[in-house]
């Protein structure tokens, strides 16, 4: 008989509303082995099959199961597949890996088809590159040595002795897979003679051991533009490994890495720096040469300015925005230094100073003085 009320996906398949997603795909697993119409004759078989599938094809999606644990049915119209349609036909792509394992094939329903004969792209490549914190402001280019798999040059990429073409494989006829019975189903597996290429080398190439690639060291120039971060990457179209059978390169991914700075501290686009300074100097004022990134700068510092203060900003004295539309601010931090070692006439200087400063010239913050009481009492 025919089910039309539509039961909570998650009781369909038997877990829990916190079920993991290994738990969820495990519980479908059993069911779709048990009620797959290829498997299973009895009348209601279909509909249990479809109904499980349609609640897993909901459950296995993240997205999708937040919005039915919050709306239930009604996310979908009544559907479960966002459609309003109730079976998700797409589910049956994920069926390689919920029913592959089991008996250690490929595709179960003969999908998938082979791969080894068509071109494939190359994988892409990672260079880590460290450079200096001002080679980060001002850009730099760098020279970059790597390893990467290159077309052969001996079998120019066929994989077979002196360019030799690979044959169709016997045991698949060059479709890649072999197909057989397994109970009610037709299974295809992937050829292990060819390992699903279809085509075989009788003479395999001495250098790349038929594989139609090798190994080679390449030299390149890369250009690190101003203004790059700590971690920013670099893409280079076209410098990762050679594809093969005709295919396309993949790509270089440069990860760039910045040694700290003694001096400068960067935030987004501003920099940041402490000033020292002598007690004369905080007590008078006075005129400094501040060393930026861009050349050296006159600063006026106040007198009487306290330890931590800020001193006037440069603008467009921090770092480049990497799309060259100008650079952000240099901040500087006043920091009074305390002597540590005292000649004695510099130390009865001090004491003179001392006695002659009244209490209330002592630069203290009473604010923070008040408060200090206040919690102390």
């Amino acid at each position: 008989m025919p089910m039309t009320e539509k039961r909570d996906y998650y009781e369909v398949l038997g877990v829990a509303r916190d079920a993991s997603d290994g738990d969820i795909k495990s519980s479908y697993r059993k069911l779709a082995m048990k009620y797959h119409p290829d498997r299973n004759a009895e009348a209601e078989a279909e509909e249990r099959f479809k109904e499980a599938s349609e609640a897993y094809s909901v459950l296995a999606d993240a997205q999708k199961r937040a919005q039915y644990d919050r709306f239930g049915h009604a996310a979908f119209g009544g559907g479960g597949n966002g459609s309003g349609a109730g079976f998700d036909p797409s589910v049956f792509t994920d069926f390689s890996d919920i029913f592959g394992d089991i008996f250690g094939f490929g595709d179960l329903f003969g999908g998938g088809g082979r791969r080894g004969n068509r071109p494939q792209r190359g994988s892409d490549l990672r260079y880590d590159l460290e450079i200096t914190f001002e080679e980060s402001l001002k850009g730099v280019e760098k020279t970059l040595k790597f390893s990467r798999l290159e077309e052969c040059g001996d079998c120019k990429g066929h994989g077979g002795r002196n360019g030799a073409q690979p044959s169709t494989c016997q045991a698949c006829g060059g479709r890649g897979q072999v197909r057989f019975q397994q109970g009610f189903f037709s299974v295809a597996r992937t050829c292990s003679a060819c390992m699903g290429a279809g085509r075989v080398n009788r003479d395999p190439c001495p250098r790349c051991k038929g594989k139609g690639r090798a190994e080679q060291q390449v030299t390149r120039a890369v250009p690190v533009p101003a203004g790059v971060d700590d971690g920013n990457q670099l893409r280079i179209s076209g410098e990762g490994e050679a594809g093969t059978l005709g295919g396309s390169r993949g790509d270089l991914f440069v990860v760039l890495h910045i040694k700290p700075d003694p001096i400068f501290e960067r935030r987004d686009q501003d920099l940041f720096c402490s000033v020292p300074l002598s007690f004369p100097q905080a007590a008078l004022g006075c005129d400094l040469v501040i060393p930026t990134p861009w050349g050296e700068e006159k600063v006026s510092v106040p007198a009487g300015i306290q330890s931590g203060a800020e001193l006037p900003v440069l603008r467009g004295k921090g770092v480049p925005r990497v799309n060259g539309r100008g650079r952000g601010d240099l901040h500087m931090v006043a920091h009074v230094e305390t002597p540590q070692k005292l000649t004695r006439e510099q130390r009865q200087l001090f004491e003179q100073l001392r006695d002659l400063m009244p209490h209330n010239n002592q630069p203290r913050d009473r604010g923070l003085l008040d408060k200090v009481k206040d919690f102390f009492a």
